[in-house]
């Protein structure tokens, strides 16, 4: 978060997070020698390596951005130029035309520095005739031309003070990291700054896959299926509540009024509806795994679960593909061209275009989420243990749905007229559900059941731990939130410090 909002303290926190690795790796390094390998040819392990040459270089590359000025808004800018190419054609220009100073004077020296009181005439230095007496040779008087030779002298003098600070990083580094390369790096490090959460959630899940020894064989779909879908619900759950607390309000996912092009830019004006997102997602998730369900099955027959699923599959695809459309624009105005055929006075109050068309209201992502809930609460199981966790998780996405409906029918009523973002209370339950049920989904697959039946667990024991851990997980993510909009607010006060101090100066 301290990454995203530019703070100052974004390196100190970076290292800290790579010294808290370094140390548990360590530790996983000893945990391993001293252990006997009860899970070969695990995936958690070299997920591990992965993720932490990925995090290294991370903060490798806020180091060479910090150096080349990519921050440079958030420094003091007469600490050093900006390491790139054009500045290191400047300074070497600097370098080789920087004048003798001593062409300013045919004496030794003496009183020819800049500002010093000889080069300001007799009126200006009451030491000039004392000076006239003592050297022979005939002194040059100060003109407006020395003025600016003397300005300019000082000027390159001041660039090769700060060019000289770091000679070798200016020769070799900043070479590397100028132009399209520092382009290059800047991408690379937003993608590894925005998809730390989603790798650290592989490692964990991969981490508890090994730890508990399940998912051996044939078993391992049942459980990639689970912890994959799951997974999805989880961040969904986590993507809402970042709605809900203001994240991504320039795109008008915040359920607020979407701002225009003239306040966030083309780009961001651009975006599609967040019910669009939700629908693009549903229609994916219905593509692919309609190939995917009799996976575990390979090569034998088809089993009536097998057709149960793909037919979820199918209504994924549909309700998707029919979500989509309902977002477009173009077909609203296709929609609507029955009646505006006929329109006759366009400034009638009746022909203009009701404030619900400003807000998007789509429910059909939570009405397919809403029957997949339903859908499983029902679905028979092999045990009444994965029956009742099925049932869990099948009843919280239909809270999500009923919530989510709340919310259309308040925002319905009343349109959001801001673009700040509303935060409507049903949306804390809305997150609350999709987090709570992509967990509860995840420890459903059967291995883990099996695991829960061989200690004489029921399925209470698993819903009671889930919502404790949602709840501590959505306060965590709130603070991670304010804690990013504190680091915010600090740098633009000091930005507007700076700029206002500069301004006086």
């Amino acid at each position: 978060m301290l990454s995203i909002a530019r703070s100052r303290h974004t390196l100190f926190s970076q290292l800290v997070f790579l010294a808290t690795n370094a140390l548990a790796l360590i530790l996983g390094l000893v945990y391993n020698q001293k252990t006997p390998e009860l899970y070969a040819n695990n995936s958690h392990g070299k997920t591990g390596w992965i993720i932490t040459w990925i995090a290294s270089a991370w903060v490798f590359m806020a180091l060479v951005q910090m150096y080349t000025g990519r921050y440079r808004s958030h420094s003091d800018v007469d600490v050093a130029e900006p390491m790139t190419v054009a500045n290191m054609v400047r300074y070497q220009r600097v370098h080789d035309d920087l004048p003798d100073p001593s062409r300013y004077s045919v004496d030794s020296g003496q009183g020819t520095e800049c500002n010093s009181e000889s080069l300001f005439g007799h009126s200006r230095s009451p030491s000039v005739q004392s000076e006239n007496q003592q050297f022979s040779g005939p002194t040059r008087r100060y003109t407006q031309e020395d003025e600016d030779s003397c300005d300019e002298v000082s000027e390159k003098r001041s660039f090769l003070r700060k060019a000289y600070t770091n000679n070798f990083f200016s020769r070799h580094v900043t070479r590397f990291a100028a132009g399209r390369t520092l382009k290059a790096i800047r991408f690379v490090y937003v993608v590894c700054e925005r998809t730390l959460i989603v790798q650290g959630l592989v490692a964990i899940a991969s981490g508890t896959v090994v730890y508990g020894g399940i998912g051996r064989g044939g078993a391992v779909f049942n459980v990639l299926a689970h912890y994959v879908k799951g997974g999805i619900f989880f961040l969904y759950g986590f993507l809402t509540l970042g709605r809900w607390m203001g994240a991504f309000a320039d795109f008008g996912w915040a359920w607020n009024v979407k701002p225009p092009k003239e306040v966030v830019g083309r780009r961001k004006a651009s975006m599609p509806s967040a019910e669009f997102t939700e629908s693009f997602v549903i229609w994916l998730y219905g593509v692919t795994n309609v190939f995917l369900e009799h996976l575990a099955a390979w090569g034998s027959e088809w089993t009536a679960q097998d057709l149960e699923h793909v037919s979820i599959s199918i209504m994924f695809f549909g309700g998707g593909l029919l979500g989509m459309l309902v977002e477009s624009t173009k077909m609203r105005g296709l929609l609507n061209s029955a009646v505006m055929s006929s329109q006759s006075n366009a400034h009638d109050e009746a022909w203009q275009l009701p404030r619900q068309y400003r807000f998007s209201m789509n429910p059909l992502p939570a009405l397919i989420i809403m029957l997949l809930g339903k859908m499983m609460s029902s679905h028979h199981q092999d045990s009444m243990v994965s029956t009742m966790i099925h049932g869990q998780w099948g009843s919280m996405f239909m809270g999500f749905a009923l919530a989510r409906g709340l919310t259309y029918i308040t925002l319905y009523i009343s349109p959001p007229s801001s673009f700040l973002p509303s935060r409507p209370p049903t949306e804390i339950i809305t997150s609350f559900c999709l987090i709570s049920g992509g967990i509860t989904f995840i420890v459903s697959n059967k291995d883990t059941v099996a695991v829960l039946e061989g200690y004489n667990l029921d399925a209470m024991f698993t819903f009671t731990v889930t919502m404790g851990l949602t709840a501590l997980l959505m306060a965590w993510a709130t603070v991670l939130i304010a804690i990013k909009g504190w680091a915010s607010r600090n740098e633009s006060r000091n930005l507007n410090t700076k700029t206002h101090a500069g301004v006086l100066a």
